[in-house]
């Protein structure tokens, strides 16, 4: 696999190539990583789906949405990374059909970590209000919004390429990443702008209703201590799912100390900021609750012991 690294002040590119025993080796820890963050994130919704009680509270419904949701970035952007450690190039036209589901999905991360923050906070802070205010109707209308700010986002970055950029460019090869493809001035600052916006905003959400679970917590309430670990939890999380946003600027930092682990660079940065925060994810807020990881565990184990047990009963059958 090539990778260039260029810049409007470079005068040339730094192309390094794997051996095949190393690029067949990242691509399988790759996959192998998704496969198994995938398969987690699909028996928590496996475990929602069976539970109907699970269909009545805000705070599981935003749950598996983020698990969903977490299965179809995980899903881009590991395809991404296999046609691009691949083909090094592919159209531009399959590059951002690829690029946008990929943008959307990571700014509904910490989206929906603050408005499960902001459940927490209603549940703890305003528990006689909790009812009327978080509604299964409400959680899906957030959901909706959700997904709509995140598409607002990029979408203007469709349309500002379509106009700035001639007809044959999406007949083009790329190397596919975002800013190959939405590369006018305009995404270019529309980028930054969305990403300091987004940053601000979730933390304020976050560190107001920390703060507010905090004080609540001094009445000794077992309740609100535990909510208030998860708030911090909360914290953790939206800081390693937002690091994405500065991943750009601390690769070409990287590539400038280090020019000849190129390929390194990019592989170790898209393990840590893609791929480990969804995993963090599932373990944070699928397991630490009693009542979900109860179910959850019987599902994970019950399908684990079928695929090991099934080949066994299938031998003794045909003899």
């Amino acid at each position: 696999m090539n990778f260039s690294t260029k810049d409007g002040n470079a005068t040339g590119s730094v192309n390094l190539r794997d051996t095949l025993v190393t690029a067949v080796g990242k691509t399988m820890t790759v996959v192998v990583l998704g496969v198994t963050i995938v398969y987690i994130n699909a028996t928590m919704v496996h475990t929602f789906n069976q539970h109907h009680i699970f269909y009545l509270n805000p705070r599981y419904i935003l749950l598996i949405h983020l698990a969903l949701n977490d299965m179809i970035q995980l899903t881009t952007s590991i395809s991404l990374f296999i046609l691009t450690y691949a083909f090094q190039s592919i159209y531009t036209s399959l590059c951002v059909l690829l690029v946008l589901p990929a943008i959307v999905t990571t700014h509904n991360t910490p989206l929906n970590l603050a408005f499960m923050a902001a459940e927490c906070y209603v549940s703890v802070c305003i528990p006689l209000r909790y009812n009327d205010i978080c509604t299964v109707k409400r959680t899906h209308v957030i959901i909706g919004i959700i997904w709509a700010i995140s598409s607002l986002s990029v979408l203007p970055d469709v349309f500002i390429m379509l106009a700035t950029e001639p007809p044959a460019f999406l007949h083009s090869r790329v190397f596919c990443q975002r800013d190959r493809v939405f590369r006018s001035s305009y995404s270019m600052k529309k980028r930054d702008a969305s990403h300091a916006l987004f940053l601000v905003v979730v933390w304020i959400v976050l560190f107001y209703t920390y703060f507010r679970i905090l004080f609540a917590a001094k009445a000794a309430n077992a309740d609100a201590k535990k909510a208030r670990n998860t708030i911090l939890l909360h914290g953790l999380q939206v800081l390693s799912t937002m690091m994405v946003y500065v991943q750009p600027m601390f690769i070409q930092f990287l590539v400038y100390l280090f020019p000849g682990g190129i390929t390194s660079i990019h592989f170790v940065t898209f393990i840590i900021y893609q791929i480990l925060p969804r995993c963090a994810s599932s373990i944070i807020y699928g397991l630490r609750d009693v009542t979900f990881r109860k179910h959850f565990k019987r599902y994970l184990v019950c399908a684990v012991t079928v695929n090991i047990i099934r080949p066994e009963n299938t031998l003794k059958i045909d003899s």
